[in-house]
C-alpha cells in the first residue's frame, strides 16, 4: 500500500517485522487494541503476507528511507518484531544527517557487538531519527507469559533441578550477550541458544540422543529467559507451537520461560499441543532465581 496513506495520528504506530510469526501476531493485536499500524517489513527477513495492512519493504540499515516512512505516515512510536536471520553490511547502511556521526560506531558494533549490543544500536538509530521505540508487551501485553503452568502437565521433582540447572545456564549465556536457552537433562547442561535459534537448538538435541551422547531414558527441560542486560524493547523471547513440537522431538518433559518476560504465542494451539503430548509450561520468577542474587 502507498506510504502516503492518511495516518490516523501523528502517533502512529509502526512494526518493524522481521521473520516469522510474532510480527503478524503483534500487528493483528494492535488491530484490536484500536490501531492502524503500518508494516515495514525487512527485506529479506520478513516471511509473512502485509497485503491486508498500509505497509512497505525496506532494507534492514536504510535508516534514511524508514526515517522517511516515519515522516510521511505520521510515525509516532515503533515496535521492532521478528528474526533478523543477518546483519546488514556496511554497504548496506543509508544513514540519514541526523545519524551520520553515528556511522563509525554503527560500524563497529555490526562487526563486533553482541545482538544485545546491535539491538541497542537499532533502537538509538531509531530514535534519533524520530520516533519512540516501546516494547511489544506495551501493544499486547497478553502475549507475555504468567507465572505457574499452563495445561495440564506441572514440572516434577527432577524437572525442577532440571530448571534450576538451565536457569543457571541461561543467565551465563545472556551475560554474554550469546542467547537466551538452555537445555538441562538429568541436571546437566546438554545444550545452549546460539545465533542459529530455538528450533536449531531443539534439532542438535534431538541428535545428541539419537547418537547416545545424552540419555535417552532421562527427558530434561527447555528454560528461555531474557538476558540480564537485555533492552526489554526488543527481543524478548518467545515461544510457541514449533517450540513445542521441537521439544517432544528432543525427548523433553517441558519448558519453563521468564514470566512477564517472554512471549507466549498461539496460546490456546501451544497448550492444547502441549496437553496432547504430555509436556509441560510453566513461567518462573526470575527475581527468584539464586543466579540473579
Amino acid at each position: 500500500m502507498s506510504l502516503d496513506s492518511r495516518p490516523d495520528t501523528k502517533d502512529r504506530l509502526a512494526i518493524i517485522a522481521g521473520g516469522g510469526l510474532l510480527p503478524l501476531h503483534v500487528a493483528q493485536a494492535a488491530r484490536l487494541h484500536g490501531e492502524n499500524p503500518f508494516i515495514i517489513a525487512l527485506a529479506n527477513e520478513t516471511d509473512r503476507d502485509w497485503s491486508a495492512f498500509d505497509h512497505t519493504t525496506l532494507g534492514i540499515g536504510n535508516f534514511k528511507a524508514i526515517s522517511g516512512v516515519f515522516r510521511n505516515a505520521g510515525i509516532g512510536r515503533v515496535v521492532m518484531s521478528g528474526a533478523v536471520r543477518r546483519r546488514p553490511d556496511w554497504r548496506d547502511i543509508k544513514p540519514t544527517l541526523r545519524s551520520l556521526a553515528k556511522v563509525p560506531s554503527v560500524l563497529s558494533t555490526l562487526l563486533s557487538g553482541g545482538d544485545d549490543a546491535v539491538l541497542k544500536m537499532a533502537i538509538e538509530l531509531i530514535e534519533t531519527n524520530g520516533a519512540r521505540v516501546i516494547g511489544v508487551q506495551e501493544i499486547v501485553p497478553e502475549l507475555l507469559a504468567d507465572i505457574g503452568t499452563l495445561g495440564r502437565f506441572s514440572p516434577g521433582t527432577e524437572d525442577q533441578a532440571d530448571i534450576e540447572v538451565a536457569e543457571a545456564a541461561a543467565i551465563a549465556l545472556g551475560h554474554l550477550d550469546v542467547g537466551q536457552g538452555a537445555v538441562a537433562v538429568g541436571g546437566r547442561v546438554v545444550a545452549l541458544e546460539g545465533a542459529e535459534g530455538t528450533d536449531a537448538m531443539l534439532e542438535r538435541v534431538v541428535k545428541l540422543k539419537a547418537d547416545g551422547r545424552i540419555s535417552s531414558r532421562r527427558r530434561g527441560v527447555l528454560v528461555k529467559l531474557c538476558k540480564p542486560q537485555q533492552d526489554l524493547r526488543a527481543d524478548l523471547p518467545s515461544v510457541g507451537p514449533s517450540t513445542i513440537k521441537g521439544a517432544q522431538a528432543a525427548g523433553l518433559a517441558g519448558i519453563a520461560v521468564e514470566a512477564g518476560r517472554a512471549l507466549v504465542l498461539e496460546r490456546p494451539e501451544m497448550i492444547k499441543l502441549a496437553d496432547e503430548a504430555g509436556l509441560f509450561i510453566t513461567g518462573i520468577d526470575r527475581e527468584l532465581l539464586r543466579g540473579m542474587r
